[in-house]
């Protein structure tokens, strides 16, 4: 049976994972109106994976016991400056993500909850490649500037990790 603290936390990663999914098709969504369709299917990508993340934790609840609780997700920003405002953006969204996972081992850890504890560690994971492979677009993006986006349109999609691109095409 989880316990009624974790259970709460965890519910409040389901909003947090399914604004992510929200966040991420908006942006995608301002990707394609600005002739950007491969940071476009990028961000769908990301958009298709934050809502796995919101299900696992979904699924997780319900299992041991608990009930989990599909909130209202917040209406996302939808307007970017640039290319590089959107991953900054996204890099400052997956910072956030990061500190709430952590937030929750913590509490797991001061509650003696192994089992959500263990179950945790694949998004402690999952958050280090995140956040390395935005800041590995955002480096790719201010080597090429802000004029030389066609070809970093093209390839954006090769930056993704090898697992990923599996999932997406396979």
């Amino acid at each position: 049976m989880i316990k009624k603290k974790i259970e709460d936390i965890c519910n409040r990663q389901v909003e947090r994972e399914g604004y992510s999914s929200s966040l991420y098709i908006a942006m995608a969504s301002w990707a394609e109106n600005n002739g950007y369709p491969g940071i476009a299917l990028w961000l769908y990508s990301q958009a298709e994976e934050e809502k796995l993340h919101m299900l696992k934790f979904i699924k997780y609840i319900n299992e041991r016991g608990g009930k989990a609780t599909i909130p209202a997700f917040k209406k996302p920003v939808a307007e970017y400056k640039s290319v590089e405002n959107v991953f900054t953006e996204v890099l400052k969204h997956e910072e956030f993500v990061t500190d709430s996972i952590n937030e929750i081992v913590g509490l797991t850890l001061e509650e003696k909850d192994f089992n959500t504890h263990n179950f945790l560690q694949w998004f402690v994971f999952e958050q280090v490649e995140e956040e390395a492979s935005v800041r590995t677009i955002i480096d790719k993006i201010r080597l090429v500037g802000n004029n030389n986006m066609y070809q970093f349109d093209k390839d954006i999609f090769s930056l993704r990790t090898p697992a990923v691109n599996a999932q997406v095409n396979p």
